[in-house]
């Protein structure tokens, strides 16, 4: 089943095809030139820079794989969570191409395209715990199976990515910030009293992690040498020396620990609470993070379990994610007609697909 997928739920325009499971190929263009200026992504912008593109990524993704357009039988969508104006434009491009094709329309929603991801790369194990970490979302789930999600744990306000975005704001690091941090802490021990692991003295599986961002950022203006005086470029960041380089990785380095020390716990927590688990799934942009791999590998490793991380290039937005999971869906006979809707983050995305035809009873 040869399955188109398009992802426009925020800055990265993507497309990509898979055939019975397998990735022909992909285009992806990025923004991040566009909206460092920003310090952040302008919804505005994004919305443009996708209805600009797509067109384009579309017709090159056609010309380099051979494929024509009516031999595309799935077109699956990222319907949501996301940037409102974004999501729409991938959207009506995809209502379009199944109007003018007959293909088969399937909206995905994007946070279980990121945990199914590394599907392309391994064979994934359910029942699974999965913990997707990205810049708008820290959620666990239990997995059994593509089309069974059970949201665990979620998000209270700031997600782990976002936290890492705004620490590197404070730090005048550019856009986007996390992979500086990343590359800082590997060069210190943190400093495991420095900073708290925020919203763990519960039970509860939910994240929270503005209050760490908050002891981030009232150490660092009460140590304003750690700032740099203008945005710095990743060359700025690698001139750093000396006593000055070696506080800035202490910071980042116990940052790091923080945020990968609370997934950890959440994590453990949530393992008690299923029966019967396999493996553990890390997806998102954070699970590139080397210290968040590592405590997940250790939490796999310590309870005897799978352990399913995606390579690098699937842990940020990409087309085949969405490709994979529409694949998935229609294999299963999931679809959608076109009265579908785009979600905007903070809403739910329903489960209101068909199944062969029939309304879900999920919906």
């Amino acid at each position: 089943m040869l399955t188109l997928g398009i992802e426009t739920s925020c800055d990265e325009t993507a497309v990509a095809l898979v055939d019975n499971g397998r990735l022909l190929g992909e285009k992806l263009a990025t923004q991040i030139d566009v909206h460092a200026l920003f310090g952040g992504v302008v919804p505005e912008i994004a919305s443009r820079e996708h209805l600009r593109v797509l067109p384009r990524l579309f017709s090159e993704l056609l010309d380099e794989t051979g494929v024509k357009p009516d031999e595309i039988e799935n077109i699956a969508v990222a319907r949501g969570p996301g940037l409102l104006g974004s999501l729409l434009v991938g959207v009506s491009f995809a209502k379009g191409l199944c109007l003018s094709t007959n293909a088969r329309l399937v909206g995905v929603n994007h946070l279980w395209a990121h945990l199914l991801a590394p599907g392309l790369e391994q064979e994934l194990v359910f029942p699974a715990i999965g913990l997707l970490v990205s810049g708008g979302h820290t959620h666990t789930y239990l997995i059994k199976s593509p089309v069974e999600f059970e949201l665990l744990g979620r998000t209270l306000d700031d997600a782990a990515g976002e936290a890492f975005d705004k620490v590197a704001k404070v730090l005048n690091f550019p856009y986007p910030g996390g992979r500086y941090i990343d590359q800082l802490s590997q060069e210190s021990e943190p400093d495991t009293k420095l900073f708290p692991r925020a919203f763990i003295e519960n039970q509860s599986l939910d994240f929270s992690f503005s209050g760490v961002k908050t002891a981030v950022a009232n150490y660092v203006a009460s140590h304003p040498e750690l700032v740099f005086d203008e945005m710095a470029d990743a060359a700025a960041i690698n001139a750093l020396s000396g006593d000055r380089r070696e506080a800035l990785s202490r910071v980042c380095a116990s940052f790091n620990w923080s945020v990968a020390d609370t997934l950890r716990i959440k994590v453990e927590r949530a393992l008690k609470k299923a029966d019967g688990v396999k493996s553990l799934i890390v997806a998102g942009g954070v699970a590139a993070n080397s210290m968040v791999r590592e405590y997940m590998g250790r939490v796999a490793a310590e309870n005897n379990l799978t352990l399913t991380l995606p390579g690098l290039s699937l842990c940020t937005d990409n087309g085949a994610m969405i490709a994979y999971a529409g694949w998935l869906f229609g294999s299963s006979g999931y679809s959608h007609d076109l009265a579908l809707e785009a979600i905007p983050r903070g809403r739910v995305v329903p489960l209101d697909w068909t199944v062969n035809g029939d309304k879900s009873a999920n919906e």
